[in-house]
């Protein structure tokens, strides 16, 4: 179960093989070139919150995130001088969801939507101007570990599952457009999904088979297309299962938690202590192979249980990571070899940090806890004071 803090499978012998030269290991002596102090602690309530996330869609709401917990998804804003105001909190109808994740997501006006999954394998799309469900997406067979917005359609959301498959939705007409799964899919539980940030078919996902997976939507897109456009019931739409990844690779020896795009390399996070920088060397013509060269080693000590997230800022400038002890690692991304910006840490924050999220311009970092608690820290490097 998600909620544990549970140790990742034992790891194996071997070793991530590479093209030319050794990957660049980071120092973890701080360099200190940012100074986040603590500005505000809140206690939501007792159950582990597993996700938070700032909304990056639209820069009326930059300042605004999302938190995940129980049956609970909690709207708050950062404003001037610490302070978090709450603004909105859905509970949902059934007791014994627990929400493992959250994003956010637009209607056809541009305003907010929230998508949340949890341990139920149902997904709510929460109309946040209106305070009210929108839609529920049902078809996973089992938990949601992470929902993901296509930022350069964020109508579309992928969701990845315990089930071994992603899905793809339209939330503007409810439709399952595409099912990631079958011959060449994961054969284990999916942990984390994202988009490429500028290539709009391309998707990167992994999980507890310790393998990060590209898939490509390029053939499938006049699906996607469709989706926008149909007028019958969603339930009749053709919905189309995409068997095999475009590339495969076996970067980490352990459960893989998290990946994010940068650019067109990965970055990947393992139960072993460490994020990756990688370049996925895909040989289109011969579906699901290919090369891995390991660029560079973000060291995460105490970050060997499984579902711990980083966050990036939206410029990808800095990547922010919690572990099991309390602690955040904030790591520059634009510098080799790695420079650990700074460690952040606190004598109360003890429990495990399930999630970071790194506000739109890197100057705030919140991070959510085991014991229920969301930290707020504050770039105060330029201030005055």
């Amino acid at each position: 179960m998600v909620g544990e803090a549970k140790k990742g499978a034992e790891t194996k012998k071997g070793k991530t093989f590479g093209l030319g030269c050794e990957p660049v290991v980071g120092s973890l002596a701080p360099a200190k070139k940012r100074d986040y102090k603590i500005t505000n602690r809140l206690q939501e309530g007792n159950r582990p919150i597993y996700a938070v996330v700032f909304n990056f869609l639209d820069s009326r709401y930059f300042n605004v995130f999302a938190t995940a917990s129980g049956n609970r998804i909690t709207v708050y804003q950062c404003l001037e001088g610490g302070v978090i105001a709450v603004l909105q909190s859905y509970v949902d109808e059934d007791k014994d969801e627990s929400f493992y994740t959250v994003c956010w997501a637009c209607s056809d006006d541009g305003s907010p939507y929230i998508v949340a999954g949890g341990s139920k394998g149902i997904i709510r799309v929460i109309d946040s101007g209106r305070e009210s469900i929108y839609r529920s997406f049902i078809g996973h067979g089992d938990s949601i570990n992470e929902v993901r917005t296509q930022t350069l359609k964020p109508s579309l959301v992928i969701s990845a599952s315990k089930d071994e498959s992603l899905r793809l939705w339209n939330t503007r007409t409810g439709i399952c457009i595409l099912i990631f799964a079958g011959a060449g899919g994961h054969r284990n539980e999916i942990l984390s999904v994202d988009f490429h940030p500028s290539d709009i078919y391309r998707i990167a996902s992994c999980g507890m088979d310790n393998t990060v997976k590209i898939w490509s939507m390029k053939e499938f897109w006049k699906y996607v297309e469709k989706s926008f456009t149909w007028t019958d019931l969603p339930s009749k739409f053709p919905t189309k299962f995409v068997q095999h990844p475009v590339y495969c690779a076996s970067v980490h020896v352990n459960y893989v938690d998290c990946t994010r795009w940068l650019g067109d390399f990965i970055l990947s996070k393992s139960v072993d202590d460490e994020v990756l920088l990688w370049e996925p060397k895909v040989k289109e013509e011969i579906t699901g192979t290919g090369a891995v060269d390991v660029l560079q080693k973000y060291p995460v000590p105490a970050c060997d249980i499984w579902f711990i997230k980083f966050s990036c800022d939206f410029h990808l400038n800095i990547a922010t990571v919690g572990n099991r002890e309390g602690k955040i690692f904030v790591w520059e991304l634009q510098s080799c070899p790695p420079v650990l910006s700074t460690k952040l840490s606190h004598p109360q924050s003890k429990a495990p940090i399930r999630q970071t999220a790194t506000s739109f311009d890197g100057s705030t970092i919140l991070s959510c806890a085991e014991d229920g608690t969301i930290w707020r820290w504050d770039d105060v490097s330029n201030s005055s004071t």
